[in-house]
């Protein structure tokens, strides 16, 4: 099969590699429809994050099954699903919390959490390619209706809806709340429009990427380009001087001023400013307990020194971790169906796979319109894609979109 392979530091390449095969009992094979492009896959790429040379990409995953184990009996070949970026037994003591984010058996070093195709989380291999294995598959697997509807918006449900929704469910947003996001790339918008749908009364979001915040006032947000103004002010003003009921980090590590100059301790501070007190902040953001690409010494061994003291002082409860995907994935699901999240505004590019190195590439330096990036399972020679020109995206120059086609 064809799959999007970790070469080394900004360095991709769409290659041959074996076909996944059924290895469990409780496997599938899954045949990928759409697999989409992270920020956290830019870790990696940016040689930010460890990740061995050869390993498959891709953790954002949807698609049919092709084929099961003799020990599937809930999902059926031809089942469209959704694939969580967690890989979860089921039945370890996190699985039957509902931690599924920190399995304690799915990763065979002993960490607790497991996905595909990124650093530290096992040997799996990602779903940027026209097949994918899935470990414990009726566990793990999410059914979709049938056919070709909502693709767009059900390719989020593997990670970053569910991660945005997590960022406001660990900040507890209630009806009426007011709410700061900070960080407008895909999870941080989607924290935001879960904070919609949670019944928020006002919700801001700050960045300085003139796209990103076009996108988030599509949301119905207030967006804030801290480039432009101090965030902390145009906040507080809003509020009628209070600040904020709760607030979203979907930044992470590397949090940078509008120079470019990483502060790792940026977006924290800045929350901590703008929640009042007794407020709440829900991290979604990514962290890393080592990075020796990191700006400070402190935060190479993962320790960011950010305003703790008035985290204390302020009553401010935080929440932080990897999303647990199937503790929201069904009833994120029904809101697609049912119309109300519409997750699948984010969507700047629909590519084939072999296109995979220069998105990569755009992504990364931040090029203006690219804002989420999906890969269809199939190249872009193959019968079941065609292209059409789409206002606001563009490859190489060209103004280029891909779409999925019914086969004969």
């Amino acid at each position: 099969m064809k799959a999007v392979v970790f070469k080394g530091p900004f360095n991709v390449a769409v290659e041959n590699v074996p076909d996944p095969t059924l290895e469990q009992p409780n496997d599938a094979i899954l045949r990928i429809t759409t697999s989409n492009i992270c920020g956290s896959d830019l870790h990696p790429y940016e040689g930010r994050a460890p990740l061995d040379q050869g390993m498959v990409l891709g953790h954002e995953n949807m698609g049919v099954v092709e084929d099961v184990g003799p020990g599937v009996d809930r999902i059926s070949v031809g089942d469209r699903v959704s694939v969580p970026f967690n890989i979860a037994c089921g039945t370890c003591r996190n699985c039957t919390a509902g931690w599924t984010n920190a399995c304690l058996r799915a990763n065979p070093t002993g960490r607790p959490t497991a996905g595909y195709g990124y650093p530290m989380m096992g040997p799996y291999w990602g779903g940027q390619a026209e097949y994918l294995r899935v470990p414990w598959a009726d566990f793990n697997l999410l059914k979709l209706p049938a056919g070709r509807e909502h693709e767009n918006a059900f390719t989020m449900l593997s990670d970053i809806f569910p991660t945005g929704y997590h960022g406001a469910e660990l900040a507890r947003v209630t009806p009426g709340d007011t709410v700061a996001v900070f960080g407008a790339g895909p999870v941080g918008l989607m924290a935001a429009h879960s904070a919609m749908i949670r019944g928020a009364s006002q919700v801001f979001i700050v960045d300085k990427e003139p796209d990103r915040l076009e996108l988030a006032e599509r949301y119905g947000v207030t967006a804030v380009n801290f480039a432009e103004v101090d965030p902390t002010e145009v906040i507080t003003d809003a509020t009628d001087g209070t600040g904020v009921d709760c607030g979203v980090e979907a930044v992470g590590y590397q949090a940078h001023d509008p120079t470019g100059q990483e502060h790792p301790e940026l977006v924290m501070d800045k929350l901590v400013e703008v929640v009042q007190s007794t407020g709440r902040i829900g991290v979604v953001g990514v962290y890393l307990p080592q990075d020796p690409g990191a700006a400070t010494e402190g935060a190479q061994e993962g320790r960011i020194g950010f305003d703790y003291g008035s985290v204390f002082d302020k009553n401010i409860a935080l929440g932080h971790g990897q999303c647990p995907v199937k503790r929201y994935n069904r009833q994120l699901r029904d809101l697609i169906i049912r119309g109300r999240a519409q997750p699948e505004l984010i969507v700047s590019h629909e590519l084939s796979l072999n296109e995979a190195p220069q998105a990569y590439d755009q992504f990364d330096k931040r090029i203006d319109g690219w804002t989420k990036v999906l890969l269809c399972g199939r190249s872009a020679n193959s019968p079941g894609l065609r292209s059409s020109n789409s206002p606001g995206s563009s490859l190489g120059g060209q103004s280029i979109r891909w779409s999925w086609c019914p086969g004969p």
